[in-house]
């Protein structure tokens, strides 16, 4: 089983944002990053695959099913997206943030298995000791581990994260990110992440997608991608692939000459 997508477009008003956009299968148990500079479009791929925007046109398949066709429940079951920031406007402990999670589709009468299937994950993530602290009193990389919780306790096909190490110190990034690619080989997911980190990418995804321009332009493992001038086009940077002594690859990165240094 594999996700594609096929001719996706999407438009905020007059400005196309996503044009034919279409990927490559995706299989199960991978770890794909998906890289591009600001404003490419990288949320609203992410928005569109799970159907929480409308979309102009196009498919996303997972194996021989259309998600476009699917019921929202449905989709929901197969498609989990992490926004970059986990927020709860509830006062909920960590342990009752998961639950919801899991009952959120089905019903809403609490089971047995249900707790215990909630304080596994928890377990899993070793945030159990958490379980009844508040959210609002969590650091952001213990939100983070919570959302994945959230995730997880779902178990659900495609998993999208939107800049999940964002905001968090190195400690945290490496942690997460090896949790994330261990559950994804394990359990089968299809994990497809938005990094701004092209070395944590290199690190971590066996595969890469580059969004430039509404479209992907190119997709492949991470070597061939990262060797590819075609990404320091995008990033406007000139860049070279280099290997520490331990072999892990690392893209070397420098501004182009005459290249504005202001902020957009």
């Amino acid at each position: 089983m594999s996700l594609s997508v096929s001719n996706l477009t999407v438009s905020y008003g007059s400005h196309v944002v996503l044009d034919q956009l279409s990927i490559e299968g995706l299989h199960r148990g991978s770890f794909t990053a998906l890289l591009g500079p600001n404003a490419a479009g990288k949320s609203t791929l992410f928005k569109s695959i799970a159907g929480l925007i409308p979309v102009h046109s196009g498919d996303v398949f997972l194996g021989d099913k259309n998600l476009r066709t699917c019921a929202k429940k449905e989709r929901a079951r197969e498609v989990i997206y992490l926004p970059q920031a986990f927020y709860s406007s509830l006062a909920l402990s960590v342990f009752e943030s998961v639950l919801v999670s899991l009952k959120q589709n089905v019903s809403w009468r609490v089971k047995s298995s249900d707790v215990h299937q909630v304080a596994q994950v928890l377990e899993l993530l070793n945030i159990a000791h958490l379980a009844e602290k508040n959210i609002s009193e969590l650091s952001g990389g213990q939100k983070q581990l919570v959302a994945l919780a959230r995730i997880l306790v779902v178990n659900p096909k495609i998993i999208l994260l939107d800049e999940p190490t964002s905001a968090l110190d190195l400690h945290h990034q490496l942690s997460i990110l090896t949790i994330i690619k261990k559950l994804t080989i394990e359990r089968g997911f299809i994990t497809v992440a938005a990094l701004h980190d092209v070395n944590l990418a290199a690190k971590f995804c066996g595969q890469i997608m580059l969004l430039d321009k509404g479209e992907i332009q190119t997709q492949g493992n991470a070597s061939d991608v990262l060797a590819m001038p075609l990404l320091g086009e995008a990033y406007k940077v000139e860049t070279s692939l280099e290997r520490s002594r331990e072999g892990q690859l690392y893209l070397d990165a420098k501004l182009l000459e005459n290249s504005n240094l202001a902020m957009a």
